[in-house]
């Protein structure tokens, strides 16, 4: 048991994980030049099972996040906390669009993952010739479905996510009639969530099959495409960060972006460590107070951006991963699939209130343009080897505008206080937390 909790640290896992993707890539390299056919044989299996059970938990995974998503939205009942609720939501959504178009204009720029093409299984490629998302009226066509039990014995995500978000706003309005259902659903998500919890346990395990398996078949060439990856999200990501927030800052929030950073960094530097930004509330809190925010309405909005508002990890990243990954299989995505990436990143972080992760606004991503699960979950699989590098900058991200919506909100409401504003940042929590986990 010591092991295991000892494995389960985020410091230890993740230098698990980096470890696993240098010996993959070693024995990948290894298995090409010296054309060693049952190390190849070894890795290709290991990551192929990684990779079903992730594909195994992608349908019920999105299907429970999004209606428990949907359905938790109730909790901003009452005239007031309804109308800074609203604003709150409102400012995350512009925001996130933002975000998601600076992430979709450097992917489609700089074509992170172009030059290397990863063979989709025979499945996948039935799956995609069937598909064409070059029309309005095809997208529709593919986004109802005929039957709903179809949608979900033949893996087709981007029906599930309609059936969904259909069936959310439905328990939503129906309220306490339909509370028996939201608490199956909801107790639904936490067993899929214990299971994706096991399987991430497995990573390493998984991430040197993958890797190695692509360093077997593509040789050093495919170095390029991750660290192009990594270039991307770092540069998407530091623009919202040191562009966007403070633009909005000091034009609509009048505030000056030094004084911002100046009394945010403690937590944005904790976020960037820590991976976490459940962890970095304690900090996020005593941030946006510094600024002068009501403390009211500080308590409302701060761990309510801490769930929903993640423009690292639900916009700029899914983004860019999502034409990585397209990139990676040799996969042109049309207009009504950028459309599709642009309204997960808009509207799914809303829809999925208090769920919102990487891992699952990715998939919901992938799954609206319409990739296939095996394609999905191999992507996710890769994506995964460098995912501790990505994560800091994604949450460093995240926790800079749980700390700005408040602000902007605030300042529009006349809850901002000024005079705290102008005064002096209060010494960082002593009690702030060491270990945390990642976001």
């Amino acid at each position: 048991m010591s092991f295991i909790r000892t494995y389960t640290k985020p410091k230890v896992f993740g230098v698990t994980v980096l470890a696993a993707l240098v010996l993959g890539a070693l024995a990948g390299y290894l298995a090409k030049a010296a054309e060693v056919s049952w190390l190849t044989t070894t890795l290709e299996k290991t990551g192929d099972v990684f990779t079903g059970l992730l594909q195994f938990t992608v349908i019920p995974l999105v299907f429970t996040a999004i209606v428990v998503g949907i359905t938790s939205l109730r909790r901003l009942g009452g005239n007031r906390a309804a109308r800074l609720g609203g604003k709150t939501l409102l400012w995350f959504a512009v925001t996130s669009l933002i975000a998601v178009l600076i992430g979709l204009a450097i992917a489609v720029v700089f074509k992170p993952g172009a030059g290397v093409e990863v063979a989709p299984t025979e499945a996948a490629l039935k799956r995609l010739a069937s598909r064409d998302g070059g029309s309005w009226s095809t997208l529709l066509d593919t986004l109802v479905p005929t039957n709903p039990f179809s949608a979900f014995t033949e893996g087709n995500l981007l029906q599930v996510v309609f059936i969904a978000i259909l069936v959310g706003f439905a328990a939503y309005a129906l309220g306490e009639r339909a509370a028996p259902f939201v608490d199956f659903t909801r107790s639904a998500f936490d067993l899929v969530q214990k299971v994706v919890g096991w399987i991430v346990l497995l990573a390493p395990l998984g991430v040197f099959g993958l890797i190695g398996t692509a360093f077997a078949t593509y040789g050093n060439s495919f170095v390029r495409p991750l660290f192009s990856l990594i270039a991307a999200v770092y540069g998407g990501t530091l623009l919202v960060l040191f562009v966007v927030y403070p633009v909005l800052l000091r034009f609509v929030g009048r505030i000056s972006p030094v004084k911002f950073f100046g009394k945010a960094w403690t937590a944005i530097q904790f976020a960037f460590v820590s991976r976490s930004s459940g962890a970095t509330l304690p900090l996020s809190r005593q941030a946006v107070a510094d600024l002068g925010v009501d403390n009211d309405y500080a308590s409302f909005a701060v761990p309510l951006g801490t769930t929903t508002k993640m423009d690292g990890c639900a916009a700029v990243y899914p983004a860019i991963a999502t034409v990585f990954i397209a990139n990676l299989f040799g996969i042109q995505l049309g207009v009504w699939q950028y459309v599709a990436i642009v309204a997960v990143a808009v509207f799914g972080a809303l829809a999925t209130a208090g769920t919102t992760g990487w891992f699952t606004m990715l998939t919901l991503t992938l799954g609206a343009v319409g990739l296939p699960p095996e394609v999905i979950a191999t992507g996710v699989a890769v994506v995964y080897a460098i995912d501790p590098i990505l994560d800091m900058v994604r949450t460093a991200t995240n926790v800079a505008g749980q700390i700005t919506v408040p602000v902007l909100v605030a300042r529009s409401e006349g809850l901002l206080d000024d005079e705290v504003l102008d005064a002096p940042a209060a010494p960082p929590l002593p009690d702030a937390p060491r270990e945390a986990v990642p976001a």
